[in-house]
């Protein structure tokens, strides 16, 4: 693997989760704050991450996995611990995560067989729509927003499992031809 600032942005991004979460679970606003803070830059290092690698021409093989990797794992670290909070339901939590499983899982067909599915436009809208959903979730929590609060959360929320089943659906009609039955052996 060639190292380069985008690889070390991702495995940044990584790192900071633990301390994002630490953050997240200890009492008082500051940490709060900090927790806030912290997936902000976390989850703008993937837009800087990805733009740096192609426009420095540093498109490595590690930054194609490991940065979408790197999003799924800090989202999913807030996603869950909202549930915990008792912020969100399990059940929509369940289908997001298990979109970002499936289509990993079929991310990692395609590379198998040599192919490549890159992210689409729906797929980069359904990022935004995590990462606006655990910010807003994030302000509402510490700072308050109104009684208005509640309502744009469950739009948030529906918003972020529409977008991730409609995006999932997609990656798999793109990679349909992987399914298709081939000469036997």
């Amino acid at each position: 693997m060639r190292w380069n600032i985008p690889n070390s942005l991702t495995v940044a991004r990584v790192a900071s989760v633990p301390l994002f979460l630490l953050f997240l679970f200890l009492p008082g606003t500051m940490f709060k704050v900090l927790a806030l803070a912290l997936f902000a830059v976390a989850a703008l290092t993937d837009a800087v991450d990805g733009y740096l690698a192609r426009s420095l021409r540093e498109v490595t093989t590690f930054g194609k996995l490991a940065d979408p990797i790197a999003d799924k794992i800090l989202v999913a670290a807030a996603l869950v611990s909202f549930v915990e909070f008792g912020e969100l339901r399990a059940l929509p939590v369940i289908v997001i995560l298990a979109r970002e499983f499936l289509v990993t899982g079929l991310r990692i067909l395609a590379m198998a067989e040599g192919r490549v599915i890159p992210a689409s436009f729906l797929a980069k809208l359904k990022t935004i729509s995590h990462v606006g959903l655990v910010l807003f979730i994030l302000a509402t929590r510490y700072f308050g927003i109104g009684n208005w609060g509640q309502l744009a959360k469950e739009a948030f929320l529906y918003l972020a499992v529409a977008l991730a089943v409609i995006s999932g659906g997609e990656y798999f009609w793109r990679a349909r031809s992987l399914f298709r039955a081939g000469p036997s052996s």
